[in-house]
């Protein structure tokens, strides 16, 4: 009997050192469950390795998902579409099965604040992610720091490919601020080396036709446009916002 407890625990033990912490916790179990001829030895082992690698997808996906910096974890599930009747359900939903990825298309998600853009652009990514997707969810300003920041230390190069690399770039907000001509410049280029190659989500509370003003150059205004509409589904939403949503 102390033989066998001996060789149990150091069974668990190679179990730790292998990093199989499932199949650590629930053997016992299933231990008990082979003696009493309730499963075969296949089936048990089955069952604890398909338990384990359920869990090491688990923690992969989390990885992948901590990694986009999403501002919060919102769902397409979560999303009221009821509130929203300007928009096509079913449409947003086809989205999940990523063929735009696949075909480097974009989403452009425009309407006024508080209308749940932000809310689709992050379910969406989130599904990317849950699909092994590289993504990444960045405020439009905060891009345009960074990517000015590296432009000043001579390092642009390297943060633009750095962000064309991604699968999905979700880029939130553009339009509730002013864009200067270098800034303009700066996302072009960005915008430029993931034309055809990767998929971007844009959201703005700007109408495509506002943008000269926002971006106060034509020509780059126009450039940017052709790159990101020309493989791209354009969603207007018209409703309420989500945020006065209590208040009616």
């Amino acid at each position: 009997m102390r033989q066998t407890t001996t060789k149990f625990q150091a069974l668990l033990n190679n179990l730790d050192v292998l990093g199989l912490s499932k199949m650590h916790a629930y053997l016992p179990e299933y231990i008990d469950q082979i003696n009493g001829q309730q499963l075969s030895f296949t089936d048990a082992m089955l069952e604890l390795t398909n338990t384990e690698l359920a869990w090491t997808q688990s923690q992969q996906i989390a990885r992948i998902i901590k990694r986009a910096r999403f501002p919060q974890a919102k769902a397409l599930s979560a999303f009221d579409f009821n509130f929203q009747p300007s928009i096509n359900k079913q449409e947003i939903l086809g989205f999940q099965d990523l063929a735009f990825l696949e075909q480097h298309k974009n989403l452009i998600f425009i309407g006024s604040p508080g209308v749940g853009k932000t809310h689709l652009a992050i379910g969406i990514g989130i599904e990317a992610c849950h699909q092994g997707k590289r993504a990444f969810f960045i405020n439009c300003h905060e891009l345009l720091a960074h990517l000015r920041a590296a432009d000043a230390k001579g390092t642009l190069d390297r943060n633009i490919s750095r962000y064309a690399r991604y699968e999905l770039l979700i880029i939130d907000e553009i339009g509730y601020l002013p864009i200067n001509h270098d800034e303009a410049n700066l996302l072009f280029q960005l915008i430029n080396a993931r034309y055809e190659r990767h998929s971007t989500i844009i959201t703005s509370n700007s109408d495509l036709s506002n943008w000269v003003e926002t971006f106060q150059n034509p020509t780059v205004t126009a450039a940017i446009l052709d790159r990101l509409v020309h493989h791209a589904y354009v969603i207007k939403i018209t409703g309420k916002s989500y945020r006065i949503k209590g208040a009616d």
